[in-house]
């Protein structure tokens, strides 16, 4: 009975995250402003690499965290904002610090079977919070896909590539979470929203 209510409380979590992303977007295209925008640049954009992370472009703050991997590789943390829509976005910059070019390692898509068959992601990414001993997994479409950037096989030296995680938001008294991402150094970061 466990694994069953499990598996139904996993849809119904990816029927949520899937019906408030369309939501979301619907009342985006709606939205109208954007007079100054040149025409096709957003378009040119979303062609660039699989997914992309929401809203981090132009920022030069300070990272919420550093987490060191192998070949050089470093996950900056630069966000993490709660939604209205309980969802919680984390955005980053990978950067290549190595000298040569650094292969994204596999693992860090997970090893679940859903997930692994949707090729590379941060899809093994988890949120724990200490406070209310949780764990949080990467958010899922309806058809398993990670809800995370994808398609990223290799870095080069001095590379950085704009990242992000979807997770259901913990709480509104949780502030602090923990970033976990395999074969990366754990990272603790602050909620923003």
């Amino acid at each position: 009975m466990s694994i069953r209510f499990t598996a139904k409380a996993r849809r119904g979590m990816v029927a949520l995250a899937v019906t408030a992303g369309l939501a979301l977007g619907a009342a985006g295209c709606g939205s109208g402003g954007g007079g100054d925008k040149k025409p096709g640049a957003s378009a040119s954009a979303s062609r660039s690499r699989g997914s992309q992370p929401s809203a981090q472009e132009g920022k030069s703050e300070a990272p919420l965290a550093e987490l060191s991997g192998p070949s050089g590789l470093v996950l900056q943390v630069i966000s993490a904002i709660r939604d209205s829509g309980g969802f919680l976005t984390v955005n980053g910059n990978l950067k290549n610090d190595g000298s040569q070019t650094a292969v994204v390692p596999v693992a860090l898509r997970g090893d679940e079977t859903e997930i692994v068959q949707h090729g590379t992601s941060f899809g093994g990414a988890t949120l724990v919070d200490s406070k209310g001993k949780k764990r949080y997994y990467v958010l899922r479409d309806t058809d398993g896909r990670p809800l995370t950037t994808t398609d990223l096989s290799s870095i080069e030296a001095g590379q950085t590539i704009p990242v992000f995680m979807q997770f259901p938001a913990p709480p509104a008294d949780t502030t602090d979470v923990t970033l976990q991402l395999p074969t990366f150094s754990n990272g603790t970061i602050k909620i923003s929203g």
